[in-house]
């Protein structure tokens, strides 16, 4: 989520400053004595934002009286929050004290535990968390309110599973309309260097890793279709979305938020936010509006590789607009260098390792199946067919590890030299180009989109994806 630890260490740092200022501004109202009435979801969130008023001790301890005496189970979320972003040592152990004697779970400061234990029953939270959610929120970024105020009615997933990543919004920032360069100005990327590359209407490019991880998403035109490219570092997913739909360009960006370790991102201009897995609006305004972003296929290969198969193709300056330090392995090194995790999701499934990859094969528009393939598993097998639904395809993985998948339509293919040639079993030759298959009599066999992802994200995002191994 964040390609630079010391900005999500400065935020965190701040947001007790930031969280203060809700007693100083916008329409909060403190409710005194355990007596009052709750005649709405703001009094009741208004009594959770008062535990993080630890500048005034009379404020927080009536505030802890009255939810120790007025306890329900809907409360469990917000008193975890407000334990969360609490910052004193005291005051976070008079918290916590409470939510272990209402909960009965002993996970002392463990929020992973708590977390995972929460998402795994049933959610119990009611309408005054949206008003908790957005009031706590917009003290870090005002931007954050419209994300969760009366959004009840909006929701298509589990509010309590939204976890702030720790920057603001456009915190990192996309690169919008970037600069291009050709390949032969490119000197500053070593030949084994990891890019994420893409081809559309004939416009290839090239996005290095070095360079996406601090910024985590590009607005473009690419063969004159406005997309977007999406990288969620923390989940290992690079998804391009075709951004415009029945004649509305959708301007997205970083929303600051995750949903089960995933990258949400937002419309500009409603403010939704959207699912960086599916491509559609999950809170917000344009929820049950048939919005559902087409998307296109990315292949993650060596710049080498896409130079050689892609002698034409564009790729990233450096020239950003921004101050980075552009190397390889720079951004998130600590991150990939292990299997943990930054943030939790409800269950680990121990089929593969966290951050195993995998190549994830849907096809929405046509079936709800979904399968995930090891990448390990196809670099041994560099030729793999199989199907979706009633859908063949087969992935060809090259040298590199880099798979693309084409709907093959029952035709079966024996021999791949690791580079644009393959041989069906009639020993008819095909060629591979980005978008499709190219064989005898000019027939075509078009690409079927695909992306990589860690394996945790994915399987936490889509609990009953079909894993091949």
């Amino acid at each position: 989520m964040f390609a630079a630890f010391k900005v999500r260490s400065f935020v965190f740092f701040s947001v007790y400053i930031l969280i203060s200022s809700i007693y100083y501004f916008g329409d909060h109202t403190t409710v005194f004595g355990n007596k009052e009435p709750l005649t709405n979801k703001k009094e009741i969130s208004t009594y959770f934002l008062d535990l993080l008023n630890e500048n005034d001790p009379q404020i927080t301890a009536r505030a802890i009286n009255f939810i120790d005496e007025n306890w329900k189970e809907s409360h469990e979320i917000m008193l975890l929050e407000s334990l969360y972003f609490s910052r004193s040592t005291a005051h976070s152990n008079k918290l916590l004290k409470l939510l272990q004697r209402k909960t009965n779970k002993q996970f002392g400061f463990d929020y992973d535990k708590w977390f995972q234990w929460l998402w795994n029953k049933e959610a119990t939270y009611s309408e005054a968390y949206y008003h908790f959610k957005a009031e706590l929120h917009q003290s870090i970024d005002p931007r954050f309110r419209k994300y969760f105020l009366d959004r009840s009615k909006q929701s298509l997933i589990r509010l309590d599973e939204v976890r702030w990543g720790g920057v603001f919004q456009d915190g990192i920032p996309p690169l919008r309309n970037p600069k291009m360069i050709a390949p032969i100005a490119a000197n500053y990327l070593d030949g084994n260097a990891t890019v994420f590359g893409i081809e559309v209407n004939g416009d290839a490019r090239a996005y290095p890793k070095q360079i996406l991880a601090w910024h985590e998403m590009f607005v473009d035109k690419v063969g004159g279709i406005a997309v977007a490219g999406v990288y969620c570092t923390l989940c290992g997913t690079v998804i391009l979305y075709k951004t415009e739909q029945n004649g509305v360009n959708y301007e997205l960006g970083t929303s600051g938020f995750l949903y089960r370790s995933n990258k949400l991102m937002y419309d500009n201009a409603t403010q939704s936010l959207w699912s960086t897995l599916e491509g559609e609006p999950v809170i917000g305004p344009l929820v049950g509006k048939g919005i559902k972003l087409d998307y296109l296929s990315v292949v993650t290969t060596t710049w080498d590789e896409w130079k050689k198969r892609h002698p034409e193709t564009k790729v990233l300056s450096l020239d950003t607009g921004y101050q980075r330090v552009y190397r390889e392995g720079v951004a998130y090194k600590d991150y990939f260098s292990t299997d943990d995790l930054m943030f939790t999701v409800p269950k680990i499934d121990r089929r593969l390792k966290n951050k195993d990859e995998i190549l994830a094969i849907r096809l929405p528009e046509e079936t709800s199946d979904n399968i995930a393939i090891s990448s390990r598993f196809l670099k041994k097998n560099p030729i793999y067919s199989s199907k979706i639904a009633h859908t063949p395809f087969t992935i060809f993985t090259d040298k590199t590890g880099a798979h693309r998948v084409y709907k093959t339509k029952g035709k079966t293919f024996m021999h791949y030299d690791g580079q644009n040639t393959i041989v069906d079993k009639n020993g008819n030759e095909w060629k591979i180009k980005e978008n499709e298959l190219v064989g005898p009599n000019e027939q075509l066999l078009e690409r079927l989109p695909s992306h990589n992802a860690f394996w945790f994200g994915y399987q936490a995002a889509f609990p009953d994806v079909i894993l091949i191994k």
